[in-house]
């Protein structure tokens, strides 16, 4: 997963917000609510308006102290990653200060304050694609129905013979499935719903064993879709009559699903672009076919493994270092497995995060430096690997 920041702007914002004369009129205007569809028209107590002036004045200003404090943190923390990749690509030896040693500031001044003139409704969840819309979007863009499992432990044989013949081991493959659907889900599991709640909501188009985003599908498919072709067409020289004929159908919409993804450049952002058009989500429908979802999800992990070959890394990566490069990206998984185990006890994982994303992750947060995170992860494979979906996935991977 690729995390973002968003820095820049906001404490001009904050300051504009806190000289805006629009605060200061907010007590002499109406709120407007909204009750079966009608507008009504709820004016603020002048006294609620003066108190909420400032509770909103404290609260910007302590957002506006932390910003300037944040800000200057992570630009450290961008320098220093730039530095530390100059020096790999130079071959120079990385050094224990190439790191930022102190962990970054968290907001922890007063709440934003609740305005009494605003609308009472909350205002809706952004909504997230599910299952659902990536079959509909698959049959409706591509006219491509994936072909499901005939049960969940023939998913896991397809996507074990695929992961070994790849090269992953047992302990790789067992582990992080178990890590990143729950330890029980299915081959259609997405982020936000491995567990059975009545609230429960997805939160990421993150789909699968290893929880592939849509963007995801996409970047493997512009990057590796020759390899999937490669794989299909060995398939199909062994069926004959109508199992090969559906499969060379697959073959075909799988190539006009590659040739999309290659209509923009080989970038992450451009992917992304893609992943949220309906084409993009009816090509991340392939993780629920039982032929090309194994190939996708496996490639994902294997391109890690590639990665960490080829700077120089020669032992097997254990499952909690690969997961390492699964979540924070290769570049940064590789250079938190390959540090002395010593720096791991006092190097924050805020130096392998853009700062949108690790004030996202608590799990980051709460295990603060590599050797607690790693930790963390191992504990809950330890965990997760005891449920039956990783018994029934170990039990048919290849000996």
């Amino acid at each position: 997963m690729r995390l973002h920041s968003f820095r820049g702007g906001r404490s001009c914002l904050l300051a504009a917000l806190l000289l805006s004369p629009a605060v200061g009129m907010a007590a002499e205007t109406a709120g407007m609510r909204t009750t079966g569809g009608a507008v009504i028209v709820a004016q603020a107590a002048p006294a609620s308006m003066a108190e909420y002036q400032y509770l909103l004045a404290q609260y910007l200003a302590a957002r506006q102290r932390y910003e300037a404090e944040a800000d200057a943190y992570w630009s450290v923390v961008a320098d220093k990653r730039r530095l530390r990749v100059g020096k790999r690509r130079g071959g120079q030896d990385v050094l224990l200060q190439d790191y930022v040693l102190t962990q970054p500031p968290l907001y922890a001044g007063p709440p934003p304050p609740i305005d009494p003139s605003a609308p009472t409704e909350e205002p809706p969840r952004k909504y997230v694609p599910v299952v659902a819309d990536f079959l509909r979007a698959a049959a409706q863009e591509f006219k491509f129905v994936p072909q499901p499992p005939r049960s969940e432990i023939e998913y896991k044989r397809a996507y074990a013979k695929v992961a070994a013949a790849a090269g992953l081991t047992r302990e790789q493959a067992v582990r992080i499935y178990a890590f990143e659907s729950g330890g029980n889900g299915k081959y259609d599991v997405q982020a936000g719903l491995e567990y059975p709640r009545p609230d429960a909501r997805a939160i990421s188009s993150a789909l699968g064993y290893n929880q592939l985003l849509s963007t995801n599908s996409v970047e493997l498919l512009a990057e590796k879709g020759h390899q999937f072709i490669a794989a299909l067409q060995g398939k199909a020289a062994g069926l004959s009559g109508d199992s090969k004929e559906a499969l060379q159908r697959k073959i075909a919409v799988l190539k006009s699903m590659i040739a999309f993804s290659r209509s923009v450049p080989d970038t992450w952002n451009d992917h992304d672009r893609l992943a949220n058009t309906e084409k993009g989500l009816g090509t991340h429908a392939l993780n629920l076919d039982v032929d090309i979802g194994p190939l996708l999800q496996t490639q994902k992990l294997l391109d890690s493994v590639v990665f960490a070959r080829k700077q120089g890394y020669g032992r097997a990566l254990r499952a909690a270092e690969l997961e390492m490069m699964n979540l924070t990206g290769d570049g940064n998984g590789i250079d938190m497995i390959t540090m002395p185990a010593a720096w791991r006890e006092r190097v924050p994982t805020s130096n392998f995060f853009r700062q949108g994303g690790y004030e996202r992750n608590p799990v980051a947060i709460r295990n603060n430096v590599v050797a607690k995170l790693i930790a963390a992860t191992d504990a809950k494979m330890d965990e997760e690997i005891r449920l039956q979906g990783a018994k029934d996935l170990a039990s048919v991977f290849p000996k």
